[in-house]
């Protein structure tokens, strides 16, 4: 149980005040609800390109299967980069059940160089998204889970980068979404 615990307080749930460790510049890059996707291409007005690193079957680790009741060890894994004339600015890796990927959400597994939110943020999807979701950011060091995951992908990884984590619905279905940022974006 302690482990457990341990696990839980690397991570910051937003709701709770916990955006406000963040340094200033990051906080409202961490808390919004919307399409990063969007938000990245308006900041440095320019298109965002997918590079993507890995997608397939993967055993989880314990706190992403915390999101999932722990009832889930093996999911799709899907993680890229995201990059702006050519240079990265995200790195993200998101966690989907096979359960979520089934039925009328099949589209998830086609997405190809197509951000994640092309899916999630689409018409009807995008406000049932927003009512449920959960949100967690955190300061990235080299003993964290997900910037070994990252760094095994992406070589240049930077520590002390600042990471969110978003519990997504899908048709009633929960994904999980890391994103962490490489660079701070331009301030609008």
């Amino acid at each position: 149980m302690l482990h457990r615990n341990r696990l839980r307080s690397v991570w910051n749930r937003v709701g709770s005040g916990g955006i406000h460790l963040a340094p200033r510049q990051w906080q409202t890059w961490l808390s919004d609800t919307g399409s990063l996707t969007r938000k990245l291409e308006a900041a440095f007005q320019s298109r965002i390109e997918v590079k993507v690193l890995a997608d397939c079957l993967q055993t989880i680790h314990s706190d992403e299967s915390r999101f999932f009741h722990g009832r889930t060890k093996r999911c799709r894994v899907r993680e890229v980069l995201l990059l702006i004339n050519q240079e990265p600015v995200v790195i993200a890796r998101s966690i989907i059940p096979i359960l979520t990927a089934s039925g009328s959400n099949h589209a998830i597994l086609k997405l190809g160089k197509k951000p994640l939110g092309a899916v999630l943020f689409q018409g009807r999807n995008r406000n049932r998204n927003r009512l449920r979701t959960h949100r967690e950011i955190t300061q990235l060091d080299r003993r964290h889970t997900l910037w070994k995951d990252c760094q095994r992908r992406y070589s240049e990884m930077p520590t002390g980068s600042w990471a969110r984590r978003t519990l997504y619905h899908l048709k009633g279905h929960p994904l999980l979404v890391n994103e962490v940022f490489l660079t701070l974006p331009p301030a609008k």
